[in-house]
């Protein structure tokens, strides 16, 4: 099947409020044309420069009409995000899904002070049995979200988490229920709609190899790159 029949077939397949992030990452620009055409609009990307580069380039297409080309687009960011490089994703994402430090979300926070922005991002959660992947042990979330108020620039909207890669199912559900149990906790004490949580409502789990069992276990937004696009363009 091309990419158009596949986001297709997966939004008849997700189940209505579940959000599908395609993610484009060492994909060409040409592959996100062909899944806008399709009515993909949220597409995810991992590096600062390869996020800058495809945004720059489809922002300056234009239709025969003069009119702007793809600025309905929601970009948003998965991959682990250097303070360095704020400037090349933070102007141009919805959603930085891969927040995984203090640090970082303060940087966040501060870059939104200074340019009067207030940037959505989802505290990713370390479930994985595997040391190399990035994230927040449960009671750094913890303490994250009971200090939320101290970050007016960042809007806190729920969580991400990855995983672990193998093909035991037990683990994988294992790992699902232990950050669903932490998003259900954390939304439960949301509070009131004046909460600093109060759009906590986000739980970014699953991809192309486990995203049925993801939904399975509460997610609102699943992240699915290979089985769209195919093998990974380096």
């Amino acid at each position: 099947m091309n990419v158009s029949d596949i986001i297709l077939e997966l939004n008849e397949e997700l189940p209505s409020g579940v959000k599908l992030a395609a993610v484009s990452k060492f994909h060409p620009a040409d592959a996100i044309r062909e899944a806008y055409a399709a009515g993909q609009r949220i597409f995810a990307e991992s590096r600062p420069q390869e996020l800058f580069a495809k945004v720059s380039e489809l922002s300056e297409e234009s239709a025969p009409d003069g009119r702007k080309l793809y600025q309905d687009i929601e970009w948003h960011f998965i991959g682990h995000l250097q303070t360095n490089k704020l400037k090349l994703v933070l102007p141009y994402v919805s959603m930085v899904q891969s927040v995984d430090s203090e640090r970082l979300l303060r940087a966040i926070d501060m870059w939104g002070r200074e340019n009067r922005r207030v940037t959505d991002v989802l505290l990713e959660c370390h479930i994985a049995s595997e040391e190399t992947k990035q994230g927040f042990s449960a009671d750094e979330i913890r303490n994250i979200v009971a200090s939320a108020e101290d970050f007016a620039n960042v809007r806190i909207r729920g969580l991400m988490g990855m995983a672990t890669f193998t093909d035991d199912e037990r683990v994988i559900r294992s790992d699902f229920s232990r950050i669903q149990a932490l998003f259900n906790e954390i939304s439960a004490g949301a509070g009131s709609a004046a909460s600093a949580l109060k759009d906590f409502t986000e739980l970014s789990i699953g991809m192309s190899e486990d995203y049925r069992i993801a939904l399975e276990y509460g997610s609102t937004m699943v992240r699915i790159g290979t089985m769209i696009f195919g093998p990974r363009v380096y």
